[in-house]
């Protein structure tokens, strides 16, 4: 692990850095399935907070 000696004899780490890289866009098969997991994900929160309606309009 790198480190510098400062002032007084302290040491200070630091991390070694990532390599960095450009990112690819995503393929056609990949936003297909980003489309698939967010409506599902709209689907099951939307079930979510009908079932606590539902369920706070009948324990009146």
């Amino acid at each position: 692990m790198p480190y510098v000696s400062e002032d007084g004899g302290r040491l200070n780490n630091y991390a070694v850095e990532p390599k960095v890289y450009m990112a690819e866009p995503p393929t056609n098969v990949e936003k297909r399935n980003y489309l698939i997991l967010g409506v599902g994900g709209a689907v099951v929160v939307a079930a979510v907070v009908a079932i606590a309606f539902f369920a706070s309009s009948a324990a009146a």
